[in-house]
């Protein structure tokens, strides 16, 4: 049994960490933290937790919450967590990051994308890229853990077979994707009330969205060159799920064939990515920590369109943030997110 702190318990991904551990039998949750709502109980931010979780919140500090844990969820927006996390944290406790501070390996990419300083550029090479498809080897044993962003984890799983045997050209990769609400987070922005998004469709940092590094730096490391893609996203009038449509042109003589088996390669043995033979939904992934695949050639253009769909909030976030937990502390991958999307 080991204990799990959150940091940022009150926001959507915070909110899903503490429901997926609350079922999980190797976790106790020793530290519930919240600036802004600290002092008041669990429960009466979230009244579906009512008499299951009635913890009262404590500061949102994360010395405090290493005293009682072995684990640090830190569920914080950009900038916060390199000023908190330090040498001496990591040497005693796993720390996994749901922002975006140990994601980018290039601090001035990093710098020049979040438009912030890094305050912690010493400790992001120690930190592991928490894709447990790509790098589950590295995630084993590590101390610090970047969680993967939403619409980057949906996106790169989709693509990194393609690219992965170079089976398209680098330089043709288009991302289509589309987000719930839920993905902008808990706190009141104007453009995300009720009355601006719903009954409306639309595209949002266009050519500057921040996860374009972050899925160039992976789908880069996996062709072994570099890779440059261009990334649009979209808010769609719904609470959550993601669905990246990718395009890229194939490679002269590949054929399907050879796409089913890289996948297949790449896949068979993930126990939560599934290929289906159905277009992908976010509706048949809704709360659950399945990603989704599949794909169409278009043999009049030679291009080939992947589809990938997922919850932001749990193989976005919380979900895939748990199982990097598992992986770290050697439980079963899939404990407490083996649940299937109700419909």
């Amino acid at each position: 049994m080991i204990k799990a702190g959150i940091i940022g318990a009150t926001g959507y991904a915070g909110s899903e960490i503490v429901n997926i551990l609350r079922s999980h039998e190797d976790v106790k949750i020793s530290y519930l933290a919240s600036h802004s709502y600290q002092g008041k109980e669990y429960s009466s931010v979230y009244p579906s937790f009512y008499g299951l979780v009635d913890d009262v919140l404590k500061e949102d500090d994360i010395n405090k919450a290493a005293e009682v844990s072995d684990v640090i969820f830190l569920a914080l927006p950009h900038g916060l967590a390199s000023k908190v996390v330090t040498e001496d944290l990591i040497r005693e406790k796993v720390i996994i990051d749901l922002g975006a501070d140990f994601r980018l390996k290039d601090i001035a990419a990093y710098e020049s994308w979040y438009k912030t300083e890094h305050m912690s550029p010493n400790l992001v090479s120690r930190a592991v890229y928490g894709l447990p498809e790509i790098h589950r080897k590295e995630i084993k044993g590590a101390h610090l853990i970047a969680n993967p962003g939403c619409y980057t984890t949906c996106s790169i799983l989709t693509l990194y077979p393609l690219v992965k045997f170079s089976l398209v050209e680098a330089d043709s990769i288009i991302v289509d994707a589309k987000s719930g609400v839920s993905g902008a987070g808990r706190s009141e922005k104007i453009q995300n009330l009720f009355c601006e998004v719903n009954e409306s469709v639309k595209a949002y940092s266009v050519a500057s969205h921040r996860h374009t590094p972050e899925i160039e730096q992976e789908l880069s490391l996996a062709g072994g060159k570099d890779v440059v893609i261009t990334f649009t996203p979209h808010l769609i009038p719904m609470e959550r799920g993601i669905l990246s449509t990718c395009y890229a042109r194939l490679k002269e003589g590949v054929s399907k064939a050879m796409v089913d088996e890289a996948y297949k390669e790449c896949y068979k043995d993930e126990p939560f990515i599934r290929l289906t033979p159905h277009l992908p939904e976010t509706r048949f992934v809704k709360g659950t920590n399945y990603l989704d695949l599949s794909y169409r050639i278009d043999e009049r253009t030679g291009r080939i369109i992947a589809l990938g769909a997922l919850d932001n909030l749990v193989k976005g976030a919380a979900g895939q943030a748990v199982e990097n937990m598992n992986i770290a502390f050697g439980f079963s991958e899939s404990s407490a997110l083996e649940r299937i999307a109700v419909l």
